[in-house]
């Protein structure tokens, strides 16, 4: 896997005048490398390909097709926010794909973490693949790729194990049949944002909470059921819910819940009752290379813990990760 490392007289993007800088160079780059070509961009709606759609409207306009993949991993109500900002907003030319039984199907009794990825990373590709049949002139994948994916995907020194692949960087298929577009491959999380309020992005997207490309499929624990990921969307949801309304939306950098594969035992209605564990998970960091864990007082964590083991079925502990990164990574999986 030959991936190219940042260049030296890249200097870290931390102004608007340096961003426009960046835009208008990006711009012409991703000319020269499209031609009259269509592109399809993997569209999650978070920042990082966010910024990419943006750049390249700028730069090909209509040559650009935005691909919608709903996996089934998504947060709650996350495609439906989607569809309304991009199509509906923005007019964007958006295809929306649901193929959440395709990868759950595929995911079933898959507990390793990086094998997870991979299929993840692969069926993505082979969704695009789909759509691209139905499309003249499609030659070329972008992405949302950044640098910490880079770098926490490939062997950095001889004989040092990678922290993990990404499924848009180790994930990716040997056989691609798409020329890569990635026009932030170089930059870290703070310098797209910056970019981002250059490009005239809304505030809230610009800003919106980092969600992993495998989305819930590295924050359900081991083999992903289901009824487990039932479970960890509607508490995520609540989790998030509890933060925008103690005002720590706007101050922690990302905070999420974790299911395991496990279960313990506890009481509910004077009887036993088996169920798992929600972890919370609250870090701040600038570059996604480093995190700090964000101190959440205790009486939102009470009430965050009072509603997600009266309203979610299947959870009856929730648990607090205290755990920087490093030793941990950001996400659990």
């Amino acid at each position: 896997m030959n991936i190219q490392k940042r260049p030296e007289t890249l200097a870290r993007i931390t102004t608007m005048e340096q961003a426009n800088a960046f835009i208008e160079e990006q711009i012409q780059a991703i000319r020269a490398q499209v031609g009259a070509d269509k592109v399809l961009l993997a569209l999650s709606g978070g920042v990082d390909s966010s910024v990419v759609a943006a750049l390249l409207v700028k730069a090909i306009g209509k040559q650009l097709v935005c691909v919608h993949v709903n996996h089934g991993l998504m947060r709650k109500n996350e495609s439906e926010n989607v569809i309304e900002v991009f199509q509906n907003q923005l007019d964007a030319n958006l295809i929306y794909i649901d193929a959440t039984d395709r990868f759950l199907d595929l995911l079933a009794g898959v507990s390793e973490p990086e094998r997870k990825r991979k299929i993840i990373g692969a069926e993505f590709i082979n969704v695009f693949a789909d759509e691209a049949r139905k499309l003249a002139g499609v030659k070329f994948l972008a992405q949302g790729t950044i640098y910490p994916d880079i770098l926490e995907s490939i062997k950095q020194a001889e004989g040092k194990k990678a922290v993990k692949s990404h499924h848009n960087v180790g994930g990716l298929p040997e056989d691609l049949q798409f020329e890569l577009c990635e026009p932030l491959k170089f930059l870290f999380k703070d310098e797209v944002r910056v970019v981002g309020e250059a490009l005239g992005l809304p505030h809230a997207m610009v800003y919106r909470q980092p969600f992993p490309g495998p989305g819930l499929g590295v924050r359900c624990l081991g083999a992903i059921t289901r009824e487990r990921l039932h479970a960890l969307r509607e508490a995520d949801a609540i989790l998030r819910e509890e933060f925008d309304n103690a005002g720590l939306a706007g101050k922690v950098w990302q905070y999420f819940i974790a299911i395991p594969d496990m279960k313990s035992v506890g009481v509910k209605d004077d009887s036993r009752y088996e169920g798992w564990p929600a972890i919370i998970r609250a870090v701040n960091t600038t570059d996604a290379m480093t995190a700090t864990i964000e101190e959440i007082p205790y009486a939102i964590l009470h009430r965050i813990t009072a509603r997600i083991t009266t309203e979610v079925e299947g959870i009856n502990r929730v648990l607090y990760d205290l755990t920087p990164k490093p030793t941990g990574t950001i996400e659990w999986e």
